[in-house]
This record gives C-alpha cells, structure tokens and sequence, in this order.
C-alpha cells in the first residue's frame, strides 16, 4: 500500500523541481542564451515539475482512496460488511 503525507509529499516534490531546476541551469548556461531567458526557463521548469507532481500525487490519492479499505484479495475490512457463518 502506498501512504505519503502531505508533508512528505511536498518535500519531494519540491526537492526533485529543484533537482529539475539545477539540471535544466546547466544546460541552459551552456547554451548560448540571454541570462534572462536561462532564468525564466530555469524558473518554468521548476514549477512545471512541481505542478505534475502535485497533480501525480492528487491523482494516486483519488486513485487509493478506495484501497484503503480493502486487503490485498478485495475482502472488506470492515466487520459490519463481513458476514456471519453457520
């Protein structure tokens, strides 16, 4: 099962946007560019990488939200779903 917490969550969205970020500053400073256009590039990577994952992570929670009440074979959980045996 797959449980992430908001603040889990969030620390590793934003430290693989800065991974992004740092990755995508190199290239574009090799690049023969304005520092300008290297900054607000560097900047939309960054936040577009945050977006999907945050998004990503949206989506797994939708996705899990009817999982968390299952076990691995489908069966309920819940006692009140479980029927009584002769």
């Amino acid at each position: 099962m797959y449980f992430l917490t908001d603040k889990v969550a969030r620390v590793r969205n934003i430290s693989v946007s800065a991974a992004n970020g740092a990755i995508s500053l190199t290239i574009l400073l090799i690049a023969p560019m304005g520092l300008f256009a290297v900054i607000v590039n560097t900047l939309l990577i960054v936040a577009a990488t945050y977006g999907c994952l945050t998004v990503s992570d949206r989506i797994l929670v939708y996705l899990l939200r009817d999982e968390r009440g299952r076990d691995s074979l489908g069966a309920a959980r819940d006692s009140s779903e479980l029927r009584k045996r002769d």
